[in-house]
């Protein structure tokens, strides 16, 4: 008596998905790229800010750091560059601000460097660089609060109201 393994059709029909289902497991889990980091805005280095010392003139502030990200005009021009930096874990994550940095610039009336001053993320607020959503007039409220309200009518008969405007035959 031979003890022989026999192969039939099913196991080789298995091992085959087996093989397929892992290579597309692995696959889709090489995608979720893990603790992405995205700097925005101007990122200056220590050197290029050397070469802009408080005297300098605006000209030479725009040649050493290049044009500002934003600027004022109260008492005097400042000239304000402004970086962040965001993290997320996981490619669909919403991003986490991490770090933010605003250099301030601030010239006299003959535009000349009087001050320089880097403010951090704990001296101030958060500063929305790109902002996706476009703030809206009113209340924001469900579909199914719509359906309720109903317009003038309100509650039940809004319901119905809605309802008998899909079938408008009965």
């Amino acid at each position: 008596m031979s003890l022989t393994r026999r192969y039939f059709k099913s196991d080789i029909t298995f091992s085959s998905t087996a093989a397929i289902a892992l290579v597309i497991a692995t696959m889709g889990l090489s995608g979720c790229k893990t603790s992405e980091v995205m700097n925005n805005g101007y990122i200056f280095d220590p050197q290029s800010l050397a070469l802009a010392p408080v005297g300098s003139s605006r000209e030479q502030v725009l040649l050493s750091l290049g044009t500002p990200s934003t600027t004022a005009t109260f008492d005097g021009e400042v000239f304000y560059y402004i970086s962040q930096k965001r993290t997320r874990a996981v490619a669909f994550m919403k991003p986490k601000l991490v770090d933010q940095n605003i250099l301030a610039i601030y010239f006299d009336k003959t535009g000349v460097v009087k001050q320089e001053a880097n403010y951090t993320l704990k001296d101030g607020k958060v500063f929305d660089m790109i902002s996706r959503t476009t703030p809206t007039g009113g209340r924001d409220i469900t579909f199914l609060q719509q359906i309720l309200q109903g317009g003038a009518a309100g509650g039940v008969n809004g319901a119905r109201n809605f309802l008998n405007n899909l079938n408008p035959g009965q």
